[in-house]
C-alpha cells in the first residue's frame, strides 16, 4: 500500500520526524508537512532529536515541536503509538540519535521523503529523489500529486520556502532546477510574502554573532598549501568566547568557500563530545564521498558533514593529511 491509500484509510495518528541539529528543510518541510496533514484532517505531531536553531523560530507551528532531548516519554509514547511516521530530510535512522531504535521498532507505516544519496531500505514507502534541492521542495510536489495545491496557505508556504531557500543557498546551488523557481513563483502567487522570510531568516544577526563572523574571518580562516582548500576551526574555548548558540555558525563555511581559487572548504567545530565538520565544494569535487571514507559523513555531492571523535588539533592534522590524498586520488 503506497502513503497516499493510507491516508485515505481514515483519520490517522501521525508522527514526522526529522534528523538530529535540524535545519531550515527539515524545519521547514516537516511544518509544511504538518499543516498539510491537520488540513487533512489527521492527528498529527512533529519530533526531533534535539533543539532547532534560533532563526527558524519564528515559523508557524515551531512552538508545537515535541524534542527528544527534552521530552524524551512524551516522544516516545506519540511514536508508538503512531499509525504513520514519516522521516523527512533523513534517509538513515541513524541520522535521527537516540530516536533511531523506537523509530525502527515501531509497527506504525512508515514513510520517507527526502532528497539525500543512497536510502536505506527501513519504510514502507519513499519519495527519493536525489536531484532535488530540499526535501521542502518534494512536500511541494507530494501535494501537487494529491492535487491538493489549493490548501496551502501562508503556513504552508512559509515552511516549504524557507526549506528551499536555506538548503538552496538562496537558489544558487547546482541542485536548482527550474522547476525550483516555477515552485517559487506558485507560492508568491498564493500569497507568499518572500521578502519577509528571507528576512526573518537573514536578517536577525546578534552582535556576537557578527562578531564571530569577522573573528572567524580575520582570525581562522586560512587556505591550504597544497591543495585550494580553506579551513575555519573553532574550539569550545572560542566559541564560548562569542557565545555561540545553535545556528550562530551556519554559513562560515560558504565564506571559506568563496575565496577566490578555493575548490573546498571546511568548516571544524570542537563540541563536547566529538569534533563536528561541515564541507562544501564546487563543481565534481564529491565531498559526500570525502566525509564518507574519512569522517563518518555524508549527504551531498558539493555539502556533506562529518564527525570524529577526537581532539581537534589532531582531527585538523588528520583532516589535512587526508585531504591532500584525495586531490591526489581526484587527479589521477
Amino acid at each position: 500500500m503506497n502513503i497516499y491509500d493510507k491516508l485515505k484509510e481514515g483519520k490517522q495518528q501521525i508522527v514526522i520526524t526529522s534528523h538530529r541539529s535540524p535545519d531550515g528543510d527539515a524545519i521547514g518541510s516537516s511544518l509544511a508537512l504538518y499543516h498539510y496533514l491537520i488540513k487533512k484532517g489527521h492527528e498529527v505531531t512533529v519530533v526531533v532529536p534535539d533543539a532547532y536553531p534560533k532563526f527558524i523560530a519564528w515559523l508557524d507551528g515551531v512552538d508545537q515541536i515535541l524534542t527528544y532531548e527534552k521530552d524524551e516519554d512524551s516522544v516516545t509514547e506519540l511514536i508508538s503509538k503512531a499509525n504513520i511516521i514519516f522521516s523527512l530530510d533523513y534517509n538513515d535512522l541513524s541520522r535521527i540519535g537516540k530516536m533511531s531504535d523506537i523509530v525502527g521498532n515501531s509497527k506504525a507505516y512508515k514513510a520517507m521523503i527526502d532528497h539525500h544519496l543512497q536510502p536505506s531500505d527501513f519504510c514502507d514507502w519513499m519519495l527519493s529523489d536525489t536531484s532535488s534541492c530540499s526535501t521542502a521542495q518534494l512536500i511541494y510536489e507530494f501535494i501537487e500529486s494529491e492535487n491538493d495545491l489549493d490548501l496551502i496557505d501562508s503556513k504552508i508556504a512559509e515552511g516549504i520556502y524557507c526549506g528551499i531557500v536555506t538548503d538552496s543557498g538562496s537558489f544558487r546551488f547546482p541542485s536548482v532546477q527550474a522547476k525550483t523557481h516555477l515552485i517559487a513563483a506558485d507560492l508568491i502567487n498564493r500569497g507568499l510574502n518572500h521578502a519577509s522570510v528571507h528576512e526573518r531568516l537573514f536578517d536577525v544577526n546578534t552582535l556576537s554573532k557578527l562578531h564571530l563572523l569577522g573573528y572567524s574571518l580575520n582570525e581562522k580562516l586560512r587556505v591550504m598549501k597544497e591543495v585550494p582548500v580553506a579551513i575555519i576551526d573553532l574550539s569550545m574555548e572560542e566559541s564560548e568566547r562569542f557565545n555561540v548558540k545553535k545556528g550562530d555558525t551556519e554559513g562560515l563555511v560558504n565564506f571559506a568557500l568563496s575565496v577566490e581559487g578555493v575548490e573546498m572548504a571546511v568548516f571544524i567545530r570542537e563540541d563536547t563530545d566529538r569534533i563536528k565538520m561541515s564541507f562544501r565544494s564546487k563543481g565534481d569535487i564529491a565531498v559526500n564521498e570525502f566525509s564518507g571514507k574519512y569522517f563518518s559523513g555524508g549527504g551531498h555531492k558539493n555539502a556533506a558533514g562529518g564527525m570524529k571523535e577526537d581532539t581537534l588539533v589532531n582531527t585538523l592534522a588528520y583532516f589535512e593529511e587526508k585531504v591532500v590524498l584525495f586531490f591526489e586520488e581526484i587527479a589521477k
